[in-house]
């Protein structure tokens, strides 16, 4: 199964807070715009809901859509991904969801992941399938 890998850099980035504990648990939503290099290249839109703990860490899923090319094959598909961020990287596993590829990628199938290890820029890799 080939492996794409390459970096992305957050373009934009934005979060809202919506439900606080008194204990310290805080819920956000958080989007963003990403630029892909490397084998994935193309543009990236976010959604993430995030669960910041007492101790700074936090968990977070999400859907992220790319659109450009994967090794060279045009089209977009969508992502689900569930990560933790421990106060100064995040990293996330990503599962592409089955049936959401377009154009030359409409059949693309797979799993990987990334790590940001702070900063707008990341890693990441992804295994993928093609019919």
């Amino acid at each position: 199964m080939p492996n794409a890998t390459g970096t992305f850099e957050i373009a934009f980035g934005k979060e809202d807070g919506y439900h606080e504990t008194e204990d310290g648990v805080k819920l956000t939503r958080a989007s963003g715009t990403q630029r892909f290099t490397g084998d994935i290249e193309g543009d990236g839109w976010v959604e993430w809901l995030m669960c910041y703990l007492p101790d700074g860490s936090a968990r977070f899923v999400g859907l992220q859509r790319i659109e450009g090319s994967v090794d060279g094959r045009a089209g977009g598909f969508v992502m689900e991904a569930v990560g933790a961020h421990d106060g100064e990287r995040s990293t996330a596993r990503w599962s592409i969801v089955a049936g959401s590829g377009t154009e030359a990628l409409v059949d693309i199938r797979g799993d990987g992941s990334f790590d940001a290890p702070g900063g707008p820029h990341a890693t990441y890799s992804l295994e993928y399938r093609l019919a």
